[in-house]
């Protein structure tokens, strides 16, 4: 295979500052910050071995260029486990090269191998670059969002 292809693996505690690096810019994107608590205990959850948790990283040339937050969970809905892809984020030097799709496609092998019965994600209706990838999945599920914070 040659150096200049990507590969997605699963997050290693040796990516922590690649992650964060691509994490700061991920909430800069959604024009969002968080306490560092909240980013170190993400950190935490994604390289703590709870099967929960998720964490992939996409990487080009030996850097990583891309992360996909995950959580798995129970539903009501199925018996078996449902995957929301949290947060995608791709550097942008590097995007156009199919690194959002290589995560995607690498969150739905690993969903199909391991029997989960669906995978989703959401992003906001005016990410039109995403919302053109994304497209390519399927449609949306018509469903609209409702939140209430507490904190």
């Amino acid at each position: 295979m040659s150096s200049h292809e990507p590969v997605v693996r699963l997050l290693q505690a040796g990516d922590e500052l690649a992650w964060r690096r691509l994490w700061d810019g991920y909430l800069e994107f959604y024009q969002s910050t968080l306490p560092d608590s909240v980013t170190d205990a993400t950190w935490t959850k994604l390289t703590s071995g709870d099967a929960a948790f998720l964490g992939t990283v996409a990487e080009l040339d030996g850097e990583v260029v891309g992360i996909a937050n995950s959580i798995l969970h129970a539903t009501t809905w199925s018996e078996s486990l449902f995957c929301y892809l949290n947060d995608l984020y791709v550097d942008p030097d590097v995007r156009g090269k199919g690194i959002g799709k290589l995560l995607i496609d690498d969150l739905l092998a690993k969903a199909e191998a391991q029997g989960w019965a669906r995978v989703y994600w959401s992003t906001k209706a005016d990410n039109a670059v995403a919302r053109r990838l994304y497209d390519r999945y399927g449609e949306t599920d018509g469903f609209v969002r409702y939140a209430r914070k507490f904190e």
